[in-house]
């Protein structure tokens, strides 16, 4: 049975929470310049370092006309089983890193969605949460998202 949305709001609040505080600790003891991977290394330790429950690199097949096919997408991180973080090192979030994550939340059927790129001073400039459509608060079904996370 799905958790009311009165619950859903609040535990995906707290946990994007827990995702920018932890990027801003790794972002403060790295600084910027480094890879990707390097970020994406630390960031995974601090999260689970917390106690969240964090899958990496997984991947993301489409579903096209009623097949799945695997085309090598890979989302960064999945914190909780709800928000995706991608993490960048470019000069700044443009359009098509936030269409890269909006793409990712409908592909996965998930709603919230960080795009969080350290290639700058000062990281509360490099981090962009997105909403996936006006019903995000409403709880996920089995239904609703099976297909999209391999589970018949």
């Amino acid at each position: 049975m799905a958790a009311a949305p009165q619950q859903i709001i609040p535990q995906i609040n707290h946990i994007t929470r827990q995702i920018i505080t932890a990027a801003m600790k790794v972002h403060t003891v790295l600084g910027p310049g480094l890879l990707e991977s390097a970020y994406h290394a630390c960031l995974l330790h601090e999260l689970r370092k917390q106690g969240l429950t964090v899958a990496s690199q997984v991947g993301l097949p489409v579903v096209y006309d009623g097949e799945k096919i695997d085309l090598g997408y890979r989302i960064d991180l999945i914190v909780g089983d709800m928000v995706i973080v991608e993490i960048k090192c470019v000069e700044a979030i443009n359009p098509v890193h936030q269409a890269q994550l909006l793409s990712y939340l409908r592909l996965s059927g998930r709603q919230v969605g960080l795009v969080i790129n350290f290639h700058v001073a000062h990281l509360r400039d490099g981090i962009k949460r997105m909403v996936d459509g006006y019903d995000w608060q409403k709880p996920l079904t089995t239904e609703d998202t099976a297909c999209h996370r391999g589970k018949p």
